[in-house]
């Protein structure tokens, strides 16, 4: 929808969040309750941004010192980012912090930035591109989006709104969200690395709750008596761990030269046991016996726990019940809220009675979890027993998790204090708006916090 009226940047601002807080409430009130609800505000937003594959129109702007930039000579044979904002808009001053870090991830691979300004007081536009200290060029017409020539030329109507435009000179990606040209450029820039590491693997069986576990150790090359620090990988409910975001992490990990541990809990994946069997208590008991393998390992260090949904709040149980054993735990999107979840009689969006609860409930791919897994969740001391934990931890959420809300992660963070804690705007629960966000932020964590070989 176009906006024609010339109304003030702040008012415009209004208008946004308001169209904003009725699009989300009509998606959760009719979105089906058996799906991952995505949040993507370019189907609201970005209708009228250019295409992939139109032409990026050519303009020439002036810089805060008066010297000028002609877009076709600045973007010439080179991806480039044009980061359309203004420094009176709140939603741009949230989101630059995000544009910098690309910046700097990303220029070194030959990446120009570009930001483009819709203030119209100069004085103010300069004061805060210094305060913010905003390392790429920027250019300005000093004029409302409304009235703005380069505006019409790229179908701006919101800010912030970000180009990506390729060194053909046509659009790659158009958005008001910048975790998509994140993507795009690690698709471009970083997926296609090779990696390259050395070491091993070995396949091996570990003594479970419901019988034997399987499991793959991964051990860099060490010379004669060297030793390295481990992290061992909890997958979540109903997949394995080849997992694409615990898969991500564990291939990262090897390459800074951390050995890992990644295995199937109780009833999935390759280990044994039955689905219908498997409770949180007996996958705590899982860990509690991997971390015991894991302790009888000569070359091993210290150890860290990286987890996601209730393979985090297995890892954060753990951790609380062996602090002295623990030296960092990763949660991502853990998934406290089932404690929550049974006691409402609504798991997954299926109703059932919890003071009586059904000897299976059967989830709509088909997989049953058994009656146990019920009534065990419902008194579990999920933080009772984490908060015993007080070492170096990072929780990881989206706010865009339909699945657990992100007050989940939130609670973690004021349970252990003192740890990192992202909240990714608008991202699910499995991250997959930019998986590479949180398998950076894991491994640039364990990396601070671990000794490589």
């Amino acid at each position: 929808m176009t906006l024609t009226l010339d109304l003030k940047p702040e008012t415009l601002y209004i208008m946004k969040n308001i169209r904003l807080l009725w699009l989300f409430l009509l998606i959760f009130a009719f979105a089906g309750v058996h799906a991952q609800v995505v949040l993507d505000f370019d189907e609201s937003y970005a209708q009228e941004l250019l295409k992939p594959g139109t032409p990026a129109p050519d303009f020439q702007l002036p810089t805060p010192d008066g010297k000028t930039v002609k877009f076709s000579e600045f973007s010439k044979g080179k991806y480039v980012v044009i980061d359309f904002w203004a420094s009176w808009c709140p939603d741009c001053r949230k989101d630059l912090p995000e544009i910098i870090r690309l910046y700097n991830q990303f220029h070194k691979y030959g990446v120009e930035f570009l930001g483009v300004s819709f203030d119209t007081d100069k004085e103010k536009w300069t004061s805060f591109i210094d305060k913010a200290n905003i390392p790429y060029p920027q250019v300005s017409e000093l004029k409302r989006m409304n009235n703005s020539e380069v505006a019409k030329a790229y179908g701006v109507r919101w800010i912030p709104s970000v180009y990506l435009i390729g060194p053909d000179g046509k659009v790659l990606v158009s958005t008001v969200l910048s975790y998509k040209i994140e993507k795009k450029l690690y698709d471009v820039f970083i997926e296609p690395l090779p990696v390259a590491h050395s070491g091993g693997y070995d396949t091996i069986t570990i003594d479970g709750s419901k019988g034997k576990l399987w499991a793959q150790l991964y051990k860099p090359h060490l010379d004669p008596g060297q030793r390295c620090d481990l992290v061992v990988l909890c997958h979540g409910l109903n997949c394995d761990h080849d997992f694409e975001l615990m898969k991500r992490i564990e291939v990262q990990l090897q390459k800074e030269g951390i050995a890992t541990l990644a295995f199937d809990f109780n009833g999935h994946g390759k280990s044994e046991g039955r689905f219908s069997e498997m409770t949180i208590p007996n996958e705590i008991e899982d860990l509690e016996q991997v971390l015991a393998y894991a302790q009888d390992l000569r070359f091993v260090r210290n150890i860290a726990l990286v987890g996601h949904s209730q393979g985090a709040i297995v890892a954060a149980m753990v951790a609380g019940k062996h602090p002295e054993d623990i030296k960092a735990v990763v949660a991502l999107a853990p998934a406290s809220s089932v404690r929550d979840d049974i006691a409402r009689g609504n798991l997954f969006g299926i109703e059932f009675n919890p003071l009586d609860p059904p000897d299976s409930l059967v989830l709509v791919n088909g997989i049953a979890l058994g009656r146990r897994y019920l009534k065990t969740a419902l008194y579990l001391p999920i933080f009772e027993t984490a908060a015993n934990y007080h070492g170096s931890a990072c929780i990881i959420h989206g706010t865009g998790d339909r699945l657990v809300p992100f007050t989940c992660g939130e609670r973690f963070h004021q349970l252990w204090g003192g740890n990192d804690y992202y909240e990714l705007e608008y991202y699910d629960h499995n991250f997959t708006n930019c998986i590479y966000r949180p398998v950076e932020i894991t491994t640039d964590y364990l990396r601070s916090t671990l000794q490589p070989k």
